[in-house]
């Protein structure tokens, strides 16, 4: 059987995505091959285009990190999913695609009341959101976190997590408007960093106590910053670096404070600890999307054909929540 999906012709801009037709694998074992009715576009997918965050060895080299969609066959092995089953699951690629294969582990329940389209804009983003801030950072109730990019698709769920679990949640984002809505989902400030000093803000805000955990996918001067406005013993948690990846760091600060600086990629972590998060993400927040207390944010769904157009969209940053390509 073939599949049309989504490839990378060469390192570049967005026009270096194309439709193609690839033949599609049976699934292997402890593997279901799902029918894609949605999936989500992801920074990561955006700088494996551009040529800098090759694939696992192994995996394939059509991008997309997370999808929703039909079971149609499984692998030996395969106990829990059976054809018919709807699902939303992690990746390691191959998202962009009409047929995707993916492992039976890292796949969990649409949950119930939501649409493919919202499912799709889960797993890179629950799994990331849950692994940095409740395993790397040891979350515990009434910690206060900062999100930086409070409403790129991490922002938005990280917001809404740490509220609904019993943090205080602060945001950073680049307009007046980006950051009402960061106060929307549950931050109890929003910070409008081309016009405010976060550092400044917090400082306020926590009468100088500082903040317990930060979450960071700027890198850059914002690691200084972060130093200074982070609470003694706080943590901080970075998953990716767009303004650089080299900054300077203030030792004195993190020796006087205690401060732990931390940080992780999921893409390549081991299949083991990808579906520890899975069992953990189905445990503790898979409910609370039922109940609504944590909800998706798709800002835009696109035809699997407009890949090009979504990816522009993600560098423009003047989204809200994820994006999305339908088949």
């Amino acid at each position: 059987m073939k599949s049309k999906m989504i490839e990378i012709e060469a390192p570049g801009g967005p026009e270096t995505l194309r439709m193609t037709e690839r033949m599609v694998c049976d699934p292997g074992p402890n593997q279901v091959l799902v029918r894609v009715e949605a999936a989500g576009v992801n920074r990561p997918d955006v700088v494996q285009r551009q040529g800098n965050y090759a694939p696992p060895s192994g995996v394939t080299d059509i991008p997309g990190l997370e999808i929703a969609g039909e079971v149609v066959a499984v692998g030996t092995g395969v106990d829990r999913w059976r054809a018919g089953h709807h699902v939303c699951a992690l990746l390691a690629g191959g998202g962009y695609a009409e047929y995707a294969i993916a492992e039976a582990d890292l796949c969990l329940p649409i949950p119930q009341g939501l649409t493919p389209t919202e499912a799709a804009s889960l797993p890179e983003t629950v799994f990331t959101v849950w692994t940095n801030i409740f395993d790397q950072a040891r979350f515990r109730t009434g910690e206060s976190v900062l999100i930086h990019g409070g409403t790129s698709g991490i922002g938005v769920m990280a917001i809404q997590m740490v509220h609904a679990l019993g943090g205080i949640a602060y945001a950073t984002a680049g307009s007046p408007e980006k950051a009402a809505t960061c106060e929307a989902l549950g931050a109890v400030r929003g910070i409008d960093y081309r016009s405010e000093d976060f550092v400044t803000v917090i400082r306020e805000m926590t009468e100088k106590r500082g903040i317990d955990i930060i979450l960071d996918m700027v890198g850059g001067d914002y690691l200084i910053r972060n130093e200074q406005v982070a609470a003694t013993d706080g943590r901080i948690v970075m998953i990716a670096f767009l303004e650089g990846g080299r900054p300077p760091v203030d030792l004195w600060t993190i020796m006087r404070k205690r401060l732990i600086l931390t940080g992780s990629v999921l893409r390549a972590r081991r299949l083991a600890e990808k579906s520890a998060i899975a069992r953990a993400v189905e445990t503790h927040i898979w409910p609370l999307l039922v109940t609504g207390a944590v909800h998706p944010v798709v800002h835009k769904v696109l035809p699997l054909a407009d890949a090009p157009e979504a990816h522009r969209l993600m560098e423009s940053s003047t989204h809200i929540g994820k994006i999305i390509l339908r088949p």
